[in-house]
């Protein structure tokens, strides 16, 4: 359904160090810089992070989550130490174990420097 998904920075250095670290934990390459932007490429997709182009302050949106797929909750955990480590901040509920109408899940949440809400994913049999 998605060919990529493109989210703001007011810092991309400090985007790259942060997203490299996470995104290092599920298997993917550090960014490739193109200017003012970074991008992340895997099987699935591509993810991005870039200064707004009409110059105006990134915000994160209100609302929004950007959920990653993880294939255990072991990588889960990986995924959200790296992100804290990097300097994101924790929100939601500790990562854990979350039940719902769509099954069994263990979900890890983070915000990343900039503010934009993420989630660690893995579907549970």
């Amino acid at each position: 359904m998605f060919s990529h998904i493109m989210i703001g920075t007011n810092d991309l250095e400090k985007a790259k160090a942060f997203y490299d670290a996470l995104l290092g934990t599920l298997g993917v390459a550090p960014a490739f810089v193109d200017g003012h932007r970074i991008f992340y490429r895997s099987p699935t997709g591509v993810f991005s992070v870039s200064k707004p182009i009409d110059g105006q302050p990134a915000t994160a949106p209100n609302g929004g989550t950007i959920g990653f797929a993880c294939a255990n909750s072991e990588q889960a955990d990986a995924w959200h130490a790296a992100g804290l480590a990097a300097g994101g901040t924790t929100c939601e509920d500790a990562p854990g174990v979350r039940e719902g109408a769509s099954g069994k899940m263990y979900l890890a949440y983070l915000r990343d420097p900039d503010g934009n809400k993420l989630c660690a994913l893995h579907r549970m049999g």
